[in-house]
């Protein structure tokens, strides 16, 4: 074998990497505390990158429906800040919009649970007086009742101590976290717009960057790939939202004609927790079952049963055909991509396992069409070539005719 230079660098970055696959199983708890370290240190950005790309969705369309005919220098640099701003206020007007009607319809339903307290305290009094735990119970076993409490309270108020310590140091660690949370907050917010004020440079520096350590067609076909999967992610969150607000609607106006209590609150609280896929909307469902209960027990069960109707038009027809629609992904493999991801990562994987289906759907369509292309190609070239024989042969066998006479 003909050992080159280029050969005996292919030898030994195999052997490298053979090495640190075997140190990475022989040490795999070191690997994850590391890489556990390294996603800790990355958060922030991280979080800044899917910020940015939320925030880009809306802040493109704005761009090209307000900006997109500035021509002068001053108009294209204000253009970006401009609709960065116009797309923050939008959503943070969407949430405060959504914290005003949802705060006050949680103030009226406290006040009813603390109004409903006496008379439901009262109805446990009578039923109480009328089993077995009355007054003549409680004398006639107060000895035994207070030995057990003796015993329990030396028992628990050790525990007690204990637990105090436990809360204190849960306190600390609470407060430390959303600190923490904040901060990491900020830092993926400033990150996320320095992000969309450059994408255009970052874009062209990425690009750059591959075309230094890959070939050409190689990098064109990241670049394919990796635009394939920004479009599919953003019709993905476009088409969920739109879902969201879809059933949301529904069941604001089913609730209403019911005249079920609490039909706003609840609409907006599903249509937000139905950001989840396919599952979502079954937190609101709680939530608003709760809430209804307190008010009538009957119309929580009318409730939950419009919950259940609603809930399968929404999983088998509204959801598989806009969101599915939206990222190009047939029906069922939405029903399969919630499924597999739901099973691998929880929730997130729910959101996330759409999009990477339909990219994956996509990128094998392409690649059968291509492969069906290229036999077509060979088969009508086979043809083709087969006539060209055929014609051949016939001529010769012409042309010994006419010999022959």
């Amino acid at each position: 074998m003909d050992l080159n230079k280029g050969n005996i660098k292919k030898i030994i970055l195999i052997i490298a990497i053979a090495i640190l696959i075997f140190y990475g199983i022989n040490n795999f708890d070191i690997v994850l505390e590391v890489l556990g370290n390294g996603i800790s240190l990355c958060f922030p950005f991280i979080l800044g990158c899917a910020i940015a790309f939320i925030i880009n969705i809306p802040m493109s369309k704005i761009e090209k429906l307000f900006f997109k005919k500035a021509k002068s220098k001053k108009a294209k640099k204000i253009a970006r800040p401009a609709a960065i701003v116009i797309t923050l206020i939008i959503l943070i007007a969407i949430i405060v919009g959504a914290m005003f009607i949802i705060i006050p319809e949680i103030g009226v339903t406290i006040k009813s649970i603390v109004n409903q307290i006496p008379a439901a305290w009262d109805k446990f009094i009578v039923w109480l007086e009328g089993t077995p735990l009355n007054g003549t119970f409680l004398e006639k076993y107060e000895k035994e009742i207070e030995n057990v409490w003796n015993n329990m309270s030396d028992t628990v108020i050790p525990i007690l101590k204990s637990g105090a310590m436990g809360v204190l140091n849960t306190g600390i660690g609470v407060v430390s976290g959303v600190v923490s949370g904040v901060a990491n907050f900020v830092i993926a917010f400033i990150f996320s717009i320095y992000i969309l004020m450059q994408k255009e440079k970052l874009g062209s520096q990425f690009k750059r960057m591959m075309l230094a350590f890959m070939p050409s067609e190689r990098v064109e076909k990241v670049i394919s790939i990796l635009s394939l999967t920004n479009s599919t992610f953003a019709s993905f969150i476009t088409g969920q939202c739109l879902e969201a607000c879809i059933l949301g609607t529904m069941f604001i106006i089913a609730m209403t004609i019911l005249k079920i209590p609490y039909a706003l609150l609840i609409g907006i609280l599903i249509a937000f927790t139905a950001l989840i896929p396919i599952v979502g909307a079954f937190i609101g469902c709680v939530v608003g079952a709760f809430l209804i209960v307190i008010v009538s027990p009957v119309k929580a069960l009318i409730f939950i049963i419009l919950f259940l109707i609603l809930q399968q038009i929404e999983g088998n027809l509204i959801y598989p055909h806009v969101v599915g629609n939206s990222v190009g992904l047939p029906s069922i493999w939405v029903l399969v991509a919630v499924t597999v991801g739901g099973g691998i990562m929880g929730i997130t994987g729910m959101i996330i396992f759409i999009p990477v289906f339909s990219v994956a759907y996509a990128l094998i369509r392409e690649y059968v069409r291509g492969k069906e292309k290229e036999k077509t190609a060979m088969a009508a070239l086979a043809l083709k070539n087969c006539e060209s024989d055929k014609d051949e042969e016939g001529q010769e066998d012409l042309e010994n005719k006419n010999e022959e006479q």
